[in-house]
């Protein structure tokens, strides 16, 4: 077996000389497997995160195809339980995780088909970048699936999906499942083979309580760790980003920095995050701008909703276009552009640093 131990071949500074007494004492520490820090600190306590994840990116016109094909060759029921095709980053060893704590993977659906009902620990969620005539199901209350709608759902609620349409359907998954599984505090249960499709609401239970902007249902004033709400919906979305747009054309601070407006998905029983774990924002960059260089502690994933734009990660550049998705690791510094105009859906794990206090991040530059 090869020692866990991992000396320098050649004494570096403040490193012990090699002598017999000192091999002997490393073939000890072998033995009983321990390591000592002197040889290690290096790599265990760098001067700035060294992320193990690349930047890399995905293009959607490869992407669906391919998830096409899948919908015509592999089944979807008990075993396989979802046609879902994880993003694999190419630092993480063939892992299907798109970042240390993150995955993100392409699910496709054929007309009046089921995705079985199951529940897992894991935070998940749906965003819809084409498509409509899914239904997922969540503790019974089913919830419409639409392009440009961001659907949460907590861990260890029951969930299942249904296509009503005579089309196939593909949207993106996002989990914290590396995050998780990384931490053995992952549990899976199946449920019902079939899913309920016996209602088709125009909103679901969750959007007639909740979906009100500013009121919260007194029957409901208890705090809870996720959203309750299961779909924010586009026009929602849009209209808020057109908004802050439009004040700052009337002369009003209302945007992150020139022609860029966010918005960030919360849990309108806190105003914190929707998911305790996963962080979710929608931006929209003017034609013509530009981002200040950033980097974060923790990790991200972009989809492009709609537009084209000039994306910079590390070292990496591409130009990306409507549905790619593309991966920014922990403090590599990442900016965008667009000539013609910029619409991104964003997810991260900042959840997760900001409750250890380990959240940091640096801006540089202006944007233009």
């Amino acid at each position: 077996m090869d020692s866990p131990v991992r000396i320098a071949a050649t004494d570096a500074h403040d490193q012990p000389v090699r002598t017999p007494d000192l091999d002997e004492l490393y073939r000890g520490f072998e033995t009983e497997l321990l390591v000592p820090l002197w040889t290690e600190i290096g790599d265990l306590m760098p001067a700035r995160p060294v992320a193990k994840a690349l930047p890399h990116l995905w293009r959607w016109r490869t992407l669906l195809p391919m998830a096409e094909q899948a919908g015509e060759l592999v089944p979807v029921g008990r075993g396989g339980e979802r046609r879902a095709i994880a993003l694999a980053n190419p630092g993480l060893g063939g892992r299907p995780f798109v970042t240390p704590t993150l995955w993100a993977a392409i699910q496709y659906l054929n007309p009046r088909e089921d995705a079985p009902v199951h529940r897992h620990t894991q935070n998940a969620f749906r965003f819809v970048v084409e498509g409509e005539g899914v239904w997922t199901v969540v503790d019974g209350d089913p919830v419409a699936m639409r392009r440009g709608d961001f659907l949460p759902q907590a861990g260890w609620h029951w969930h299942g999906h249904h296509n009503r349409s005579d089309g196939p359907m593909a949207w993106i998954d996002g989990l914290d499942i590396p995050f998780q599984h990384y931490a053995d505090a992952t549990f899976f249960e199946f449920g019902p083979d079939e899913v309920d499709t016996r209602q088709d609401p125009a909103l679901s239970r969750s959007e007639r309580l909740w979906a009100h902007p500013g009121l919260r249902p007194l029957t409901h004033v208890r705090p809870t760790p996720a959203t309750p709400l299961l779909a924010y919906r586009w026009e929602h979305t849009d209209r808020a980003l057109a908004e802050q747009l439009a004040l700052e054309a009337e002369g009003y601070p209302a945007t992150v920095e020139p022609g860029h407006a966010a918005v960030r998905y919360t849990n309108p029983t806190t105003g914190g995050d929707v998911l305790p774990t996963i962080r979710a924002e929608f931006h929209r960059l003017a034609a013509g701008t530009s981002t200040r260089q950033r980097r974060e502690v923790g990790s991200c994933v972009f989809q492009v909703f709609d537009g084209t734009g000039e994306v910079t990660v590390g070292a990496e550049r591409w130009t990306a276009e409507r549905g790619d998705l593309f991966a920014v690791p922990s403090w590599q510094p990442f900016t965008l552009a667009t000539e013609t105009g910029l619409d991104l859906f964003r997810f991260g794990d900042a959840p997760i640093f900001e409750r250890l206090h380990l959240d940091r991040s640096s801006d540089e530059g202006a944007g233009t």
